[in-house]
């Protein structure tokens, strides 16, 4: 990775004098009502690392600020992001004056984030959409950093950028994308989504074989209270989530599934999937990059050791995508084929299948 692409962050000072008839108020809650989309976390790390004085002293998070007061608050923050026009090569399968439809490759970010600041869809698209100058996008320093992408709505909603993404799909999961290329065209596709007219099927191999053939998949998805990069089923809070399923096709200790989603929830294939059993083959954040059946049997060990090293990401693919075109009003429905690793390992798994039967 270039060093650019995580560049030294920028020294903010925030000075506050509080003036007289300021009430008794928590120094935590002070600084998160006055700094512009700070939270509460991030004010309160920022307090115990020291890196707010108060009459020139720390002080605890606890402290009650009272008139007279000055605070001084130090944050680190990270540089503006320059959106760059990339001339990155994209596999669009269909285009118009509206919109285009383009196949996303395992390994490219949708959009750029704190910590991944080139070579995403957005910076190829803003390259074939005709625009070579650079594009800055502050940052907010006192929000939270957890997750490592910036707000799309900073950008998406300027007269100047119109890569208008209407959704999107994990860095690491391949397939079919929609791109607006005018706000009209954007609002109409998002109502698409949001009224679930749309049409998305997803492949994926998982580990385990489900018990039935089809099912449903139902659970309120939220960030994980264990790992704030990671989401869950949740019992209380979180968005509804639903997930059909169904299986394809069953290998010794893995399954090849087609997954429809209802709802758009951040990771909801994933986390679904390893709700019932069968994390994804493969995937790193939910555990499914090691062998989790069939580790006695040494064949399909090997075998299964071999797919995950070809692979080293989510076997997940967005293969099917429908909509109707807002403005010729035409049903439009793509479909994509399995990208190259997903093919081997299923193969390999086949393969594997048929000689465990010649066996017996």
């Amino acid at each position: 990775m270039k060093k650019e692409h995580y560049p030294e962050p920028i020294e903010k000072i925030y000075e506050f004098h509080i003036p007289k008839g300021q009430s008794p108020e928590r120094l935590d809650q002070f600084l998160t009502r006055s700094v512009h989309n700070a939270t509460r976390n991030k004010v309160q790390q920022v307090i115990e690392n020291g890196q707010v004085l108060v009459n020139g002293n720390p002080k605890k998070v606890s402290y009650k600020i009272s008139p007279g007061d000055y605070i001084c608050c130090s944050v680190l923050k990270s540089p503006p992001i320059e959106l760059i026009p990339e001339n990155i090569p994209l596999n669009i399968v269909f285009e118009d004056e509206h919109l285009l439809v383009v196949n996303k490759p395992a390994g490219m970010c949708v959009h750029p984030g704190i910590g991944n600041r080139y070579g995403t869809l957005v910076n190829a698209l803003l390259f074939h959409f005709g625009l070579r100058e650079a594009i800055s996008i502050e940052l907010d320093d006192m929000s939270e950093a957890e997750n490592d992408e910036i707000d799309e709505t900073k950008f998406f909603n300027s007269d100047d950028i119109r890569p208008g993404l209407v959704h999107r799909i994990d860095k690491d999961t391949t397939g079919l994308l929609v791109v607006a290329k005018n706000a009209n065209v954007h609002q109409h596709l998002a109502a698409q989504f949001a009224n679930k007219t749309t049409q998305r099927e997803y492949y994926a191999i998982v580990w385990g074989k489900p018990k039935l053939d089809k099912g449903r998949i139902e659970g309120n998805i939220g960030r994980s209270p264990r790992d704030r990069k990671a989401f869950a089923v949740l019992e209380k809070g979180g968005k509804t989530a639903v997930t059909d399923y169904e299986v394809i096709e069953r290998f010794a200790y893995t399954a090849f599934m087609k997954f429809k989603l209802q709802t758009g929830r951040t990771h909801q294939i994933r986390v679904h999937s390893g709700y019932i059993g069968h994390k994804l083959f493969g995937d790193s954040r939910y555990g499914g990059d090691k062998i989790l059946f069939g580790a006695e049997n040494p064949q399909w060990r090997t075998i299964a050791q071999r797919c995950l090293d070809i692979s080293s990401r989510q076997m997940l693919h967005a293969k099917t995508l429908g909509f109707r075109h807002p403005i010729t009003n035409e049903d439009l429905i793509f479909d994509s084929e399995l990208p190259t690793d997903m093919q081997s390992a299923i193969i390999m798994m086949e393969r594997h299948n048929s000689s465990s039967l010649s066996e017996k």
